[in-house]
Formats: structure tokens, C-alpha cells, sequence
């Protein structure tokens, strides 16, 4: 069964450190800052210039003013500072921050992510994505295995434009938790209920999956 996203947000957690300062991109990763496990110190940075953001409000907590990157709103923890954004991207582009959390349209067994257009389609602009590709040693991308029409999005090599080259060690996907390296995906967990078969033939770049591979736990 695919994971839902909470669930990968929730499995995404499970790679925070104490001491951790991370930042979370727009969509599924913004989820992370629900599950952070208890009795953990990770401070989430935001690239419009948030240090210290904290859960989704309830609806009494909601302050319009208070967003993430995304345009949500978002509460803060106790140490929380605020700022502009060209402390924020010095920050991120000074290699300060210690895990990154994308989204993204296609990744590769070379490491590659293809995460701000598709051409003939609008495009928004890359944001702070190149940046925090660069900045940051520790990246995790986040994102469905295939397409709604069942079109891998873990290739060979990237067919859409680059956000960044060599640059992705993890993949977390709604059905497997997937390493790079050596030019290849190696299969690390799988979905409960889902099968290597079944991620196999959802993977377009060669898949290693060595001995049992464990289920995701939560």
C-alpha cells in the first residue's frame, strides 16, 4: 500500500538528529515539523526568513503573518528567530543548515533532481531549491515513485531541466526508501504491503535490492 502523506512525512522524521537545524521545502516536507520524535532539539529554518518554526496552527493559533516559504502559516518554538532573506540564503548558502528536505518532479542514479519546471507548463522560478541543493551534504527528496499515469520518476538520467547534479543521496518515496551511489538505486525499505517486484517495476534506473528488505516501521 502507498504511503500517505503524513506517512512520509513521518518516515522523514525518523532521519532527525538532535541538534539538527533543517530546512523543510514546499508541500510533503512541510509535514515534517508535525512529527518531530519527542525529546528531540531540531530547529527548522524556513527561506523567507524563519529560524525555529514549529507545527501547523490550530485554528486559534493563526497569525497571517507568520508563514513558511509555502505561503502556510506556521507557528514558531521557544528560540525562534525572524529575518530577511538574504541572512536566510546566507545561512543555507554558508553550508550552515544540516539536512534539507525537497520535493521533486524526477531524480536519477547519478544523484541528479529535476525539481522547478516542466516546460510548457508556468513556472513559478526556482526559488531557493538550487541553492539548498548546493548548500547542503544532507538531502532528502520526497515525492510519489511514478506519475498518475504509472511513468517512473526515478531515471536513468533526468529528462526535465536540473535543479542541481550529483547532489541527492535519499530518496522517500510512497513505496520504498531508496540510496544512491555507485551510479545506482539501492532498495533500503519498502512500503508495508508493497512488494520489491512491484517498486521494481516502477523504477526506471536500476534498482539493487540485496537480501530481505525491510518494511517501513512507524
Amino acid at each position: 500500500m502507498a504511503l500517505s502523506r503524513e506517512q512520509l512525512a513521518m518516515r522523514v522524521a525518523q532521519e532527525l538528529q538532535d541538534g539538527y537545524y533543517v530546512n523543510l521545502g514546499i508541500g510533503i516536507p512541510t509535514l515534517v515539523a508535525n512529527y518531530v520524535p519527542d525529546n528531540m532539539d531540531v530547529m527548522f529554518q524556513s527561506e523567507n526568513g524563519l529560524l525555529g518554526m514549529g507545527e501547523f496552527p490550530q485554528e486559534s493559533q493563526v497569525d497571517a503573518d507568520l508563514i513558511n516559504a509555502g505561503k502556510q502559516t506556521v507557528t514558531t518554538v521557544t528560540g525562534a528567530s525572524i529575518f530577511d532573506s538574504a541572512e536566510s540564503f546566507a545561512m543555507i548558502r554558508g553550508g550552515h543548515v544540516d539536512l534539507t528536505v525537497l520535493g521533486a518532479f524526477e531524480v536519477d542514479t547519478q544523484g541528479n533532481i529535476a525539481s522547478y519546471m516542466i516546460p510548457g507548463k508556468l513556472i513559478k522560478g526556482m526559488g531557493g531549491a538550487m541553492d539548498l541543493v548546493a548548500g547542503a551534504d544532507n538531502i532528502i527528496v520526497t515525492m510519489t515513485h511514478a506519475s498518475k499515469a504509472g511513468v517512473s520518476k526515478l531515471l536513468n538520467t533526468c529528462s526535465l531541466p536540473l535543479t542541481g547534479k550529483g547532489c541527492i543521496k535519499k530518496v522517500l518515496t510512497d513505496l520504498a526508501l531508496i540510496e544512491i551511489k555507485d551510479g545506482q538505486f539501492h532498495l533500503l525499505e519498502r512500503a508495508p504491503g508493497v512488494t520489491v517486484n512491484e517498486i521494481k517495476a516502477l523504477t526506471e534506473g536500476e534498482l539493487v535490492a540485496n537480501g530481505d528488505i525491510p518494511e517501513m516501521q512507524f
